[in-house]
C-alpha cells in the first residue's frame, strides 16, 4: 500500500501528547480536519482508514522492546543508548524516566491512532455519502482499532490508569484506572462488534494485505471478539473469555500463526519491520539466557534463538549467545493477535472449571512444536505453571511476558541479571500528561 499521499494527514493527527491541541485550520498543502467533517467522501474516509492502518505500526517497535526487556525476554545490545540495559532493567540506582523515549513513544503513538480514528467517526457521522449499513463498517473497523490501542497503552500504565475519553483535545477526559479501563475497553469493543453485526457483507473501504481474511465485516467481527477474549481475560472473566473465543477465529486445528496483522513494506515512501535486525551484529536483540535454558528438548521454537555464529555477546555486565529472530525480514507483518493466542487463552480459561479442556489446548500447542503430550500433574497450579511456559515460548517477542507475569502476580520469579536490578511494575506517566 502507497503511503506518500498520507504524509501530511499522519503529521496532522500526530500528537505531541494527549492533551496537544490539533490545528483546524485548512492547510492549502493538503487535506484539512475540517474537509473530512463537512460531507466526506469515500475517498476521503478510505484516506482516514489508511491512514489508521499505518500509525498502528508507528512507534509500535518500542512497545515490544521495552516490555521484552522489562520482561527479561531478550535484552537490547548498543552502544548508542544506555538506558536499555539500564534504566528498563533498573540498573543500580536507575528509575525509569517519565520523559525517556521508551515510554513516551510508544504511549503517545496509541493515541494518534486513537485520535485518528475519532476523526473518522466524526467524519462518519457527518458525511451524507455513505449509507446506514457503510457507517456501521466504518465505525466497527474505528472502535475495534481504538480498543486494540487502549489496550496497549493500558499495559504500560497499568495502575497508573489511561484516559479514556480523549474525543475533544481542549476537554480531556480523567485518567481511569486499570479495571474500569479495562471494562471501558471492553464496552468499546462491544459496541464496535454491534456496529459491525449491522454492516453487512462488505466494507465500503479496502484494508491492506496484511488483513486478508479479515476484511469484511463477519471476517474483522471475529477479530474484534479475539480481542474481547483477551480483555476478558485479564479482567479475571474466564467465562467471557470462552464466549468470545468462540466467536473468534480460534481453530485447534488452523495455522498458529492465523491473524490479523500490521504491514510492512520496503518500498519507497512506506515503513519497513523497525523489530527486523539482522543476526550476529554488535548492535543485537540477544535472548536472555534463562530461555536457552528453560527450553523443552524438541522444541521447534528454538527457531527464535539463533546462535551467534561469532559466539557470546557482553555488555553492561550481562551477557548472551543467541540472537532473537521473530521478525525475519524487513517486510514481516507484525500480528495483532493469533490463532496460537487464542488457544492460550482458551486453555487458561478452562483451568479450574474444565481442565480436561485445558489440557486438550495444551495438547494442541506442544504437539505443534514438536513436543509430545502433556504428563504433569492436573491441579490448577500446576496446569498453570505449564500454560505460563507455553506462553513464554509460543509468544516470545510479542509483548506478553511482562504483562502476563504482572496479572498472576509473579513479577517477582523474573530473573535478576546484576545484584541491584529491578523488575518495574509499570511505566511511569508521561510527562505532559499531569494528573
Amino acid at each position: 500500500m502507497k503511503l506518500t499521499k498520507l504524509f501530511f494527514i499522519i503529521s496532522l493527527f500526530s500528537l505531541a501528547f494527549v492533551g496537544c491541541e490539533i490545528d483546524d485550520e485548512p492547510n492549502p498543502n493538503g487535506s484539512s480536519i475540517g474537509g473530512f467533517n463537512q460531507n466526506a467522501s469515500k475517498s476521503e474516509l478510505q484516506t482516514l482508514v489508511t491512514g489508521i492502518e499505518d500509525l498502528v505500526r508507528q512507534d509500535f517497535g518500542f512497545y515490544y522492546d521495552a516490555t521484552a526487556i522489562m520482561g527479561r525476554e531478550y535484552y537490547f545490545f548498543t552502544g548508542s543508548d544506555p538506558r536499555y540495559t539500564g534504566e528498563l532493567l533498573g540498573k543500580g540506582d536507575s528509575q525509569l524516566d517519565n520523559a525517556g523515549f521508551y515510554g513516551t513513544r510508544p504511549y503517545q503513538g496509541r493515541f494518534r491512532t486513537i485520535k485518528n480514528a475519532n476523526v473518522l467517526l466524526d467524519a462518519v457521522k457527518n458525511s451524507q455519502q455513505v449509507t446506514a449499513e457503510e457507517a456501521n463498517g466504518y465505525q466497527g473497523f474505528a472502535k475495534t482499532m481504538q480498543a486494540h490501542e487502549y489496550l496497549l497503552a493500558l499495559n504500560l500504565q497499568y495502575e497508573n490508569g489511561i484516559r479514556i475519553d480523549v474525543a475533544d483535545p481542549d476537554k480531556l477526559g480523567p485518567f481511569v484506572e486499570y479495571n474500569a479501563a479495562l471494562e471501558a475497553i471492553q464496552n468499546l469493543l462491544e459496541e464496535a462488534a454491534g456496529h459491525l453485526e449491522s454492516a453487512g457483507a462488505a466494507f465500503p473501504f479496502k484494508l491492506s494485505a496484511a488483513m486478508a481474511g479479515f476484511d469484511t465485516p463477519d471476517s474483522f467481527l471475529k477479530f474484534n471478539h479475539a480481542l474481547a477474549a483477551r480483555v476478558a481475560l485479564y479482567h479475571g472473566n474466564k467465562s467471557e473469555a470462552i464466549l468470545h473465543l468462540a466467536t473468534s477465529f480460534m481453530e485447534f486445528s488452523g495455522d498458529l500463526n492465523a491473524g490479523p496483522a500490521r504491514y510492512y513494506s520496503t518500498a519507497g515512501g512506506d515503513f519497513a519491520n523497525n523489530l527486523f535486525r539482522p543476526q550476529d551484529q554488535a548492535d543485537a536483540i540477544i535472548v536472555h539466557p534463562s530461555y536457552i535454558t528453560d527450553l523443552t528438548p524438541g522444541d521447534d521454537r528454538a527457531a527464535k534463538m539463533v546462535e551467534r555464529p561469532s559466539g557470546s555477546l557482553s555488555l553492561d555486565g550481562l551477557t548472551g549467545t543467541h540472537d532473537a529472530w521473530v521478525f525475519t525480514s524487513l517486510d514481516a507483518p507484525i500480528p495483532y493477535i493469533r490463532n496460537e493466542e487464542l488457544i492460550l487463552i482458551y486453555a487458561e480459561a478452562n483451568v479450574g472449571t474444565d481442565n480436561n479442556a485445558a489440557v486438550d489446548a495444551i495438547n494442541t500447542i506442544r504437539n505443534a512444536h514438536g513436543i509430545s503430550d502433556y504428563t504433569g500433574g492436573t491441579s490448577e497450579s500446576e496446569l498453570m505453571d505449564e500454560i505460563m511456559h507455553q506462553r513464554r515460548y509460543s509468544l516470545f517477542g510479542e509483548g506478553h511476558r511482562w504483562v502476563d507475569m504482572r496479572r498472576w502476580n509473579r513479577l517477582g520469579e523474573l530473573p535478576i541479571d546484576r545484584t541491584d536490578d529491578d523488575v518495574w511494575v509499570q511505566m511511569p506517566r508521561p510527562v505532559g500528561e499531569g494528573n
